[in-house]
């Protein structure tokens, strides 16, 4: 049976962005069962007009013979005419979109030319309540839509509550880190490249390292982690406060952000704060997740969190903002069971600090500090009318950063282990294995029940 190609929308899957890299993860991860062709967006792509046939490395790299995957690099978000020649030229049978969709919205206006030849299938990465209504549209047009994280499901359920459907599916598909990627160092030789890299970040009496790795924009809240940073040595004797570091994996000036080393030295001059901006090799990457001591997130909205996930896989313990997919690296059970995507129906999130911070009923993973929101503001602009903003306070993350070092070393390695078993297990699902094996499934069951939608009919309420 000849396998089934499967065009990408998606950023380039070379590049470093989250959606570039979840995006080859995915890809590569489900070669040996799909074909795949990508237009792959950047803002200003050097390989514009060019097609990039990757066949020879794939099938070496990835030693699966008949593994075909083809790139059309496009600056920003492509357009119907490039589609529609993509389409002639590689003949797909579906599309997969990955990412916002106003992004690619030409696609979607172009739904009756598509959905009479083949299905559109959607990887959603919606963050936040109020449940989008104006993302309906989008929605409709989809024959399968994936959810990277439990509250997305349930967003996704809330808008199509009053356009019930028979013909499409809603399920959930968390983003997927490669455990022999990220993971706990234990050889000799990584032990040393390591510790050379420690001692070419920081001093050689750091003891308490506190990681970032995140965009440098204001939605990631970059100044506020060195408020917590501030907030957290402020409670420790001196002494101590210069055996710490923040290291901040991020670009350190950034327009879409702020001048962090302005921030830093104006905010917290007494204190230890590095910056990482060189881009680096997964295996490099790795090194950092396992000299940091926690790895902290307070960005709002968040969809997934790639950074904490990967810290995780890599034995760190976390620090999250509860809000959106950072939820779902929580761990949470109620009365001592995993919460999953259908409970979200009813629950809608946890971000409510009133509800559930203090509810003897909610539990959390030994891995993790949550930091619940203690405010909520309406954010908007005119392709996003509306959606919530969930920010948690920058002394409340400090606080937490207090609680992990008044835990001993060994007791922090056990924490971070206990959340490598959870990011790997079935309750998560957060493997990269876990999300190939789940796309697969979808996929699958998808293209068996799809028919050509050869008529529309107006909508009537």
């Amino acid at each position: 049976m000849a396998k089934k190609k499967i065009l990408l929308l998606s950023d380039d899957l070379r590049m470093s962005s989250g959606i570039g890299v979840m995006s080859k993860e995915f890809v590569l991860g489900t070669l040996q069962h799909y074909d795949w062709v990508q237009i792959g967006g950047a803002i200003k792509h050097p390989d514009e007009g060019k097609i990039i046939n990757m066949n020879d490395s794939v099938r070496k790299d990835l030693n699966i013979p008949d593994a075909n995957l083809t790139i059309y690099p496009v600056s920003g978000y492509g357009s119907q005419p490039l589609l529609r020649e993509v389409m002639v030229r590689e003949n797909p049978d579906a599309i997969l979109h990955y990412t916002d969709p106003r992004f690619w919205g030409w696609l979607y206006e172009m739904e009756h030319e598509i959905r009479q030849n083949i299905p559109i299938y959607y990887y959603n990465i919606w963050d936040d309540w109020p449940a989008p209504h104006y993302n309906e549209n989008f929605y409709e047009s989809c024959d399968l839509i994936m959810n990277i994280s439990k509250q997305t499901v349930a967003i996704v359920n809330e808008v199509a509550k009053n356009k019930p459907r028979k013909d499409w599916d809603c399920t959930y598909i968390p983003h997927g880190i490669h455990e022999d990627y990220y993971k706990p160092i234990t050889n000799e030789k990584e032990i040393a490249e390591m510790n050379a890299m420690r001692k070419q970040l920081t001093d050689d009496n750091i003891e308490f390292v506190v990681f970032y790795n995140n965009r440098n924009i204001r939605r990631k809240l970059p100044g506020d982690i060195i408020m917590a940073y501030k907030h957290f040595c402020d409670q420790l004797p001196k002494e101590q406060a210069d055996k710490c570091c923040l290291l901040m994996h991020t670009q350190p000036r950034d327009q879409n952000g702020t001048d962090l080393p302005v921030v830093a030295k104006t905010i917290a001059p007494d204190y230890k704060v590095y910056f990482s901006e060189n881009k680096l090799s997964v295996v490099q990457l790795n090194y950092l997740y396992n000299i940091a001591d926690v790895t902290i997130n307070m960005a709002s909205n968040e969809g997934f969190g790639l950074g904490t996930c990967e810290s995780l896989m890599a034995g760190t313990p976390i620090i999250v903002n509860v809000t959106g997919g950072l939820q779902d690296q929580c761990g949470f059970k109620l009365n001592d069971k995993f919460v999953t995507y259908k409970d979200y129906d009813e629950i809608k999130s946890f971000h409510d600090d009133r509800k559930w911070k203090d509810n003897p009923d909610l539990t959390w993973g030994s891995w993790v500090k949550p930091i619940w929101p203690s405010n909520r503001s309406l954010q908007g602009s005119i392709p996003t009318p509306y959606i919530f903003d969930d920010r948690c306070r920058w002394d409340d993350a400090g606080d937490a950063l207090k609680e992990w070092y008044d835990v001993p070393k060994e007791e922090r390695e056990r924490c971070g282990l206990a959340g490598r078993e959870f990011v790997t297990s079935d309750e998560s699902m957060m493997s990269s294995k876990w999300m190939c094996q789940n796309f697969i499934d979808h996929m699958d069951t998808a293209f068996e029940k799809w028919t050509p939608r050869k008529r529309y009919s107006i909508y009537k309420a």
